[in-house]
């Protein structure tokens, strides 16, 4: 089959194409023919260097699947052949992730696409959008009229975290570029910021009448959480996806509880999300559709640092 591979760690540059073995379900397990597969920020620190991962070169990467069932291993029933399904695989210490033609997944996470999405559009849903959900729904646990400040809340993650954040009743605050103030206004923010103009602590006390929110998602790494806390009020919530930096002394101060969240994968997970899919309360934005010989464009995508939504790789025929 083809995949894009990393020979060895480094920089976009790294990627080759090759003929690789297609690899075989064992019992608990499916393959799945990849019709497309989502790119996500940690795919280019683990390109860069995947150690931590505890992995070693060659490794093929990608970490969001959409596809059709092609085989079943023996003990599966939950799914079939010609299923479309949708997933992320497991990252660590697993080499072979879906930047190639064929993926071999346990049949425990994966669960059906959404009916109302293209292969396209569910690629970009299972890693970004599952983190969101855990971070938004069951660690932040947001409640109805309860306020929200989302930091980065026009990037992979937080463009779901924001819709998320909606759908259970909350009212939304988020941060993003000056470009995309549009985005997160489409998205359904009710208050949209400026995180290059507006002091984000000032205006989250405003608009909450001085006494913080909620909770608090942050999306971005550095000490966004550290000067969150003073916009938080007291017994609120604060989770984060990256190693907060700065001064964390308040928070216990002020009784917070603060959240790391990394990943698990399960089925169920991704049966909720589709269900908010299917009755529209829930979309993936988009940034761009590129071939699978084009990872490497994408890459640089990533490094940049400054995406709008999801970059998805186009692999293989629906």
């Amino acid at each position: 089959m083809r995949a894009m591979i990393i020979p060895k760690f480094g920089g976009p540059e790294v990627f080759e194409e090759r003929d690789v073995d297609r690899p075989r379900p064992s019992p608990g397990e499916l393959l799945v023919r990849v019709v497309c597969s989502g790119t996500n920020p940690v795919d280019a620190k683990l390109r860069a260097n995947g150690t931590w991962a505890h992995l070693t070169p060659p490794v093929v990467l990608g970490y969001d699947v959409s596809g059709v069932v092609d085989a079943v291993g023996t003990g599966v029933s939950t799914v079939q052949v010609g299923d479309e399904v949708y997933y992320t695989p497991e990252m660590i210490g697993n080499p072979l992730g879906s930047y190639a033609e064929y993926n071999v997944v346990q049949a425990c996470i994966v669960a059906r696409k959404p009916r109302n999405l293209t292969h396209e559009q569910a690629a970009a849903v299972p890693l970004a959008g599952g983190t969101a959900w855990e971070a938004i729904v069951r660690r932040l646990a947001v409640r109805p009229g309860e306020s929200v400040l989302i930091h980065g809340g026009a990037g992979g993650v937080g463009s779901f975290a924001v819709q998320i954040a909606k759908a259970t009743g909350a009212r939304v605050l988020a941060t993003a570029s000056t470009k995309n103030q549009d985005v997160l206004r489409r998205l359904g923010t009710d208050v949209p910021m400026d995180y290059t103009k507006d002091d984000i602590t000032e205006m989250a006390l405003r608009e909450t009448g001085g006494i913080g929110v909620d909770a608090v998602f942050a999306t971005v790494g550095g000490e966004v959480i550290a000067k969150s806390v003073a916009a938080t009020k007291p017994f609120g919530r604060l989770a984060c996806i990256l190693t907060p930096a700065g001064t964390l002394d308040s928070i216990a101060f002020k009784n917070l509880t603060l959240f790391g969240i990394f990943l698990t994968r399960e089925a169920q997970r991704l049966r909720d999300m589709a269900r908010l899919i299917e009755q529209g309360g829930l979309h993936p934005l988009i940034d761009e559709v590129l071939p699978l010989e084009q990872v490497r464009t994408a890459h640089e995508r990533l490094d940049s640092g400054h995406g709008t939504g999801k970059i998805v790789l186009r692999v293989g025929a629906n």
